[in-house]
């Protein structure tokens, strides 16, 4: 018996042996299961991939989870106390990472012969510590001498323009869910110290490539020794990327003119655009002609968009180019000129008159697949950003709309809700998310709207748990837990939550006390070049100690900003959250995956109809989530015609500028500086990129109205039901199933 043979590897050790012999037992049978195998094989290049702890979302796919946890309880641990020892891997950053994990799980569990390429941070971006009420950014060290990597003897040399470095493949095994493995590939090189790392920060000598190279991920950029890093690290990922898919390929017989038979790549961001030029380089060394070896690169290579801001569309100067990767330029010159001939319209050029390489337009001209990731997104990018390209290319415009991996933010963090739904219409769910409908036939079953609700109540009190434990922190569990938590940006309008919760505080202190007291939590990072970022973050702890020390408001208010928001505590907080806000201006956030995630445990969606929010509003109706705020097409005008005006809307209304008033007032300034302080209320009251103040007051009314009827219990019940059970369109196994059926045919 299975779990008899767990208990003789764990008795009598110490929790952290138990987690290094659990950590092999995993490793063995993931090799016993052995890999995906077909002739035609995806290589999915990722500058991040965010993969959370392992060791747990493992054993739910080895199918022993289960055996696995009551051999602990009869030693009487709880798996939970394994978990927490495991190390989360510093690989990623935000959605794009997250998104790209949740994908390799879902191509794994299909069956799918497919393999995730990036690189092996070993700092990763940054562990976030809050000093003085800001944001201080330290290394995040996470590899140790025994983990979930697995050394390779595969080696490449990399050639910069002045330097070489020597690469070292590691890799992680990708369980299928009931399937057998692919492999996340992640290439490190061995000279990589980091000694060179200034204490107690992130700061570094960016010049010393062979030491730097794998540091972190998207070292600062802010000057020109960071930007140069970032194309040294793009490159490097690259290189070896299309050494390993040209090596695979000949093993299974390829003679590299029939390269895109044994071979796709799919670009996630721009971020791997020059694999492009790369593999062109590399098969003209083969002895393929410039023009076949285009021709054939532009048959297996296929873009992701992720993004509708300009700014994250990577565009390089030739000047770093040529000093990072000489041996590229003179092809992404030739690759320009085919399109120049071509085209007379500079909005579709390579190479613009300012000297840059546009890496998206490398991308949209030489792959033979597009994607938007969520129906509004790629509509956004088809009539408006990247219109110019669609009207030439309308064949290879497509949309996929993101999903989330149902194993790790069902199965593995929420186990209860999991449980009941088995108990309730079987487990065909956890293959096929689309049975999570069979759950709306108990929308009239009171006793099931109430152990629903009952679930939530305990994943409430596990967070407060978990949040004192870890933080400190005291949380109301009675509270409504109202969750903003996602990358810190601008365009995702944390700062628009901020003037909610200032507004609230005002309220309380005007004697509105609400029926329940109000819990509004934040986790995010801030990119640590991104000032206003910073100082969104450092306004939210200020408001926080505050309401803290205000008698008259702390019991029926509280702000929390998370400390180092990362997968671990996703994994708490969302099962916790009764409000899911995603409030990114319309027509900015390309999809969200936090919202899927939320939606799945029963939170209600509070939005804009912006990203993947549109879908979802499909799905559960008008009754079943909270839209407010100005549409896309409204939004996009008003950037067109630059008539927004943020300083008019502060002077026609008072009862907004008061809530913006309040960020440099003395109760702020009290526990805040004023540097960060002035700056953020400047920033909103002249220039309001992202508009914070166009949607402010539907914003306050529409929460306020959500507030009021989560009081009406049973109806609240009903709209947890319907979102969960509408989740399923919203896997990612349905996302790489059309993925594959559009564009991959593995």
């Amino acid at each position: 018996m299975f779990k008899d043979e767990v208990k003789g590897l764990i008795k009598g050790k110490s929790k952290e042996e138990i987690y290094i012999e659990l950590l092999r037992l995993t490793k063995r049978m993931a090799e016993e299961k052995g890999n995906i195998e077909s002739k035609k094989k995806l290589y999915y290049i990722s500058a991040e991939f965010l993969i959370g702890k392992l060791l747990s979302n493992n054993l739910i796919n080895l199918g022993i989870y289960d055996d696995v946890k009551e051999a602990l309880l009869e030693e009487g641990i709880n798996i939970s106390e394994i978990e927490e020892i495991e190390n989360e891997p510093s690989l990623g950053n935000g959605g794009l990472g997250r998104l790209a994990a949740c994908f390799l799980d879902s191509i794994a569990t299909l069956g799918l012969c497919g393999d995730g390429v990036g690189l092996n941070y070993h700092d990763g971006l940054f562990k976030q510590e809050f000093r003085d009420n800001l944001q201080k950014e330290l290394p995040n060290p996470w590899i140790e001498n025994e983990s979930i990597l697995k050394k390779t003897d595969i080696s490449y040399d990399i050639n910069f323009g002045n330097c070489s470095v020597k690469s070292v493949l590691y890799e992680i095994d990708v369980i299928g869910y009931d399937n057998k493995k692919n492999t996340l590939k992640l290439f490190d090189v061995e000279s990589v110290d980091e000694s060179i790392i200034h204490d107690d920060s992130i700061d570094f000598n960016k010049e010393d490539i062979k030491k730097n190279l794998t540091l972190f991920l998207y070292p600062d950029d802010s000057d020109d020794a960071g930007r140069l890093l970032r194309i040294y690290q793009q490159y490097f990922m690259v290189s070896n990327a299309a050494h390993i898919i040209i090596d695979e390929a000949k093993a299974k017989g390829s003679n590299l003119h029939d390269f895109y038979e044994y071979a796709v790549v799919q670009i996630n961001d721009t971020h791997p655009t020059m694999v492009i030029p790369e593999l062109i380089r590399l098969l003209g060394e083969q002895g393929i002609d410039f023009d076949e070896a285009t021709d054939i690169v532009s048959k297996m290579c296929a873009y992701t968009n992720h993004t509708i801001l300009a700014e994250a569309l990577e565009k390089w100067p030739i000047a770093y180019l040529e000093q990072v990767v000489p041996m590229l330029m003179p092809i992404i010159r030739k690759l320009d000129e085919k399109i120049k001939a071509k085209y007379d319209d500079k909005r579709l050029s390579i190479i613009d008159d300012e000297g840059r390489v546009h890496m998206a337009h490398i991308d949209i001209h030489y792959c033979y697949s597009v994607n938007g990731v969520a129906a509004l997104h790629t509509d956004i990018l088809k009539k408006s950003e990247l219109k110019v390209f669609a009207d030439i290319y309308p064949d290879k415009f497509n949309n996929k709309t993101n999903g989330i991996t149902f194993r790790r933010w069902l199965l593995h963090c929420n186990h209860e809700l999991t449980d009941f739904i088995t108990e309730k219409i079987g487990d065909g769910f956890k293959k096929d998310a689309d049975e999570l409908k069979k759950l709306e036939s108990f929308l009239g079953d009171d006793e099931v709207l109430s152990r629903i609700d009952d679930i939530k109540k305990n994943k409430k009190n596990e967070f407060v748990a978990y949040i004192k434990n870890k933080e400190g922190v005291d949380i109301n569990p009675d509270s409504i837990f109202d969750v903003q938590v996602k990358r810190l940006h601008e365009y995702k309008r944390q700062q628009m939550n901020l003037l909610y919760a200032i507004y609230k505080y005002k309220q309380i202190k005007a004697g509105n006390i609400p029926k329940r007291p109000i819990t509004m939590i934040f986790g995010a990072k801030a990119a640590p070049a991104y000032t206003i970022a910073k100082d969104i973050i450092h306004a939210i702890i200020c408001l926080s100690k505050v309401i803290e020390n205000d008698p008259q408001v702390r019991d029926h208010l509280k702000v929390v900003m998370l400390e180092n928001y990362n997968v671990t505590y996703a994994e708490k907080v969302i099962p916790a959250a009764d409000i899911s806000e995603q409030i990114s201006l319309a027509s900015k956030e390309a999809s969200g995956t936090g919202n899927m995630k939320f939606m799945l445990n029963g939170a209600i969606t509070l939005g804009t109809l912006d990203g993947a929010n549109v879908e979802i509003n499909d799905f559960v109706g008008n009754d079943n989530i909270y839209i407010f705020g100005k549409k896309s097409d409204e939004i996009i005008e008003h950037y067109a015609k630059a008539d927004y005006c943020s300083e008019k809307i502060y002077d026609d209304n008072p009862e907004i500028a008061t809530l913006v008033d309040f960020l440099v007032n003395k109760e702020m300034l009290k526990v805040g500086k004023w540097d960060n302080l002035s700056r953020l209320y400047m920033e909103i009251v002249n220039k309001d990129w992202f508009m914070a103040l166009i949607d402010i007051k539907e914003y306050i009314e529409t929460k306020e109205k959500v507030y009021a009827d989560y009081e009406d219990r049973k109806s609240w019940e009903k709209k947890m039901l319907v979102n969960i059970a509408n989740a399923g369109f919203f896997s990612s196994d349905r996302t790489i199933a059309q993925y594959n059926d559009d564009i991959w045919h593995l």
